[in-house]
């Protein structure tokens, strides 16, 4: 898989890393940045909690910025007010697929002395100013799991320029256990099972899934300790195992056809979010948006989850909070509810669309036929929420 990937990014393989999860290879660029305990790692206040897990693992703490509510990315006009000399990294993520404005993020980088991380976990396959994604900043990660631009299951990678973090990154890459036999075959199995999941069996089976991967049953993404304490899992470190490296090969070899489809599934929402008076999402001049999921704000959001299992219509619930999916218990994670206004108002009412690649074209036209049946239930911009 490192071949592919070198071949992807016009790189060296010795530049990028392979990892068990995402999050995985964000810790282990953490431990290569010698990130340490009483260190502060800025991210957006609209993320996933296995994002934040990482950070305190190392003792170093997460500070929150809030969104941009135009691009679900980081306000970058209130990064410097959360800067102090125990700042070491900015964490820039590509939301829902979209990269944030990262010359701005460079700049006060650069004036405060602190590395660029890109959170490239959504973001893979697109691109900022013509650079691809994940090969701007100083180091990048990136995730495979079930549900990312390109899948092995579960699993994620790193990728750097910098001579001294990707020689740091080997090591760590070394150090890490390979998944045992037991969790190669629980992953075929799971792969197996998936890749006969039709979405007239969606919510039962996303149900069905989350359950036992709260549970520890299953191999899943956020699995239940992670989701109570930031105290890192027994086994976590691990490196990837050739069942996800065979599936990476394969993946990376149509990544082209899956971000086309996935484009062309967005021009479908787009279209009939225009023709209903609808703004649809972002799309800045600086970046190109792979609509990794396809954000629309929802005036009830349970309602509109009901009605779409009744009428078997495939949702996501990102961001169901700014540290998704935790609704409790926010301090554990050092969150405060009330720091960060827009995204916590933001997370109370976003919904994603499906736009993967067993979303058919007919399939996509049933769901704006949904969206029209149901148009009083939608914002019609960020804006009506927000006043």
């Amino acid at each position: 898989m490192k071949q592919e990937l070198a071949k992807y990014f016009s790189l060296d393989q010795s530049q990028i890393t392979l990892f068990w999860k995402g999050r995985v290879a964000l810790y282990a660029i953490f431990k290569a940045l010698g990130i340490k305990e009483g260190d502060e790692i800025i991210l957006p206040a609209f993320t996933c909690v296995v994002v934040a897990n990482p950070i305190i693992y190392l003792g170093a703490r997460p500070i929150y910025v809030d969104i941009d509510p135009k691009t679900y990315n980081m306000d970058i006009s209130r990064i410097e007010n959360k800067i102090n000399n125990r700042t070491r990294v900015i964490l820039a993520q590509n939301t829902f697929g979209l990269a944030p404005d990262l010359d701005k993020i460079f700049e006060i980088a650069g004036k405060h002395n602190l590395t660029v991380v890109e959170d490239c976990a959504h973001g893979f396959g697109g691109y900022y100013k013509g650079q691809p994604n994940g090969l701007i900043a100083d180091v990048s990660f990136c995730s495979t799991q079930w549900n990312k631009p390109f899948s092995t299951g579960i699993g994620g990678f790193a990728i750097t320029k910098n001579a001294d973090i990707a020689a740091k990154l080997r090591d760590i890459e070394k150090t890490f256990t390979k998944p045992s036999l037991k969790e190669e075959m629980v992953l075929r199995v799971l792969l197996f099972a998936r890749g006969r999941l039709g979405t007239k069996l969606y919510w039962p089976a996303i149900k069905t899934y989350r359950w036992l991967s709260k549970n520890n049953l299953v191999l899943g993404s956020s699995q239940g300790d992670e989701l109570e304490h930031p105290v890192m899992p027994a086994g976590f470190a691990k490196g990837l195992s050739e069942t996800q490296a065979n599936l990476g090969n394969r993946e990376l070899g149509r990544i082209g056809q899956l971000m086309e489809h996935r484009k062309k599934i967005a021009a479908i929402f787009t279209k009939q979010l225009q023709d209903m008076q609808i703004e649809p999402p972002y799309e800045p001049e600086y970046a190109e948006h792979t609509f990794l999921k396809y954000p629309l704000l929802v005036r009830d959001r349970e309602t509109f989850f009901v009605l779409a299992e009744k009428n078997k219509i495939e949702l996501g619930d990102w961001f169901l909070s700014p540290i998704h999916p935790i609704i409790k218990n926010f301090e554990r994670f050092y969150y405060y509810w009330g720091d960060n206004p827009i995204a916590e108002t933001i997370s109370r009412h976003i919904i994603n669309l499906p736009t993967h690649s067993n979303i058919s074209e007919d399939y996509a036209i049933h769901i704006t036929q949904f969206l029209k049946e149901n148009r009083d239930q939608i914002y019609g911009s960020y804006r009506e929420i927000l006043q």
